[in-house]
């Protein structure tokens, strides 16, 4: 591994490393947020974060506010990039597919199959480094935003007793269901609809063994809203489901990062009492 920035923020270190992925094949870098409590030895939770599409690991170490607020409550963050990188990646011209968009899935489809395992890294490579070569105990909650909301909604949903807590901002809630989705499925999945269902967050909560309450805060005056981010399906789900949902809807915000830092307080709140 390598550090390639630090920075002291809020008592903390705010550093970015670089790292060669076996899961992914590449070379990938990941944020990591050290609050005061692990520069003074104390092991502490950990909080990984998801960024959307088209975002690297940059947009919520700069954009969010969340340092302040993980310093506080002695919480580490850890935000990874969205996709594997490199010359030797699949990539696409559009911004919504390859590179910077790997919708946080295992592809099985050609020529995608060989880097894009984001699934495995963020839900075990990726802590098993954290755990091994940072002051993080095992304790971990997950959250999100727009592709980012969907990778934690569908990476807590499928991995039952992982994590503490689960949040999203804006999330994708049924991929399988939307423009983006439908677009990314069909080309890192295969034109088989069946093998979606294992990533949609609405089809896994169908029967999902575990109740982990979801927080999910979504902006009436995104652009995206009715297109692609459904957050109603996900409200049926839940309630057909019976699993817990606070779902929180916010006049006059929109998809962008202003709406993610007015509200990531109360979402970091929220996982530092569920890893406590």
């Amino acid at each position: 591994m390598e550090r390639v920035e630090q920075h002291a923020c809020f008592g903390g270190r705010q550093e970015v490393w670089r790292h060669e992925s076996a899961v992914l094949g590449c070379a990938m870098r990941f944020a990591v947020y050290l609050p005061p409590a692990a520069l003074q030895g104390q092991a502490c939770p950990v909080l990984y974060w998801l960024s959307g599409l088209t975002c690297s690991e940059q947009n919520f170490i700069t954009k969010a506010g969340a340092q302040a607020h993980a310093a506080r409550h002695g919480l580490i963050l850890v935000a990874p990039d969205t996709s594997p990188r490199g010359d030797g990646v699949a990539d696409d011209p559009a911004y919504d597919l390859g590179q910077g968009a790997g919708f946080y899935l295992n592809a099985t489809q050609a020529p995608w199959a060989a880097h894009y395992r984001m699934q495995d890294y963020v839900a075990q490579g990726l802590p098993d480094l954290i755990e091994r070569h940072f002051p993080a105990t095992s304790a971990r909650s997950i959250a999100g935003h727009s592709m980012g909301g969907h990778g934690a909604l569908v990476t807590a949903l499928r991995n039952p007793g992982r994590y503490h807590s689960v949040s999203a901002f804006s999330p994708i809630v049924a991929p399988s269901q939307v423009p983006w989705g439908q677009k990314a499925f069909a080309a890192y999945l295969g034109d088989d609809t069946t093998a979606w269902a294992a990533w949609d967050a609405v089809e896994l909560l169908r029967d999902a063994p575990e109740r982990l309450p979801l927080l999910v805060d979504q902006g009436l005056d995104d652009e995206f809203l009715a297109p692609q981010l459904r957050p109603e399906l996900l409200e049926a789900a839940c309630r057909a489901a019976g699993h817990p949902l606070t779902l929180r809807r916010h006049a006059g915000y929109d998809h962008s990062y202003y709406f993610i830092a007015s509200f990531i307080g109360e979402h970091i709140e929220h996982h530092a009492k569920a890893l406590r």
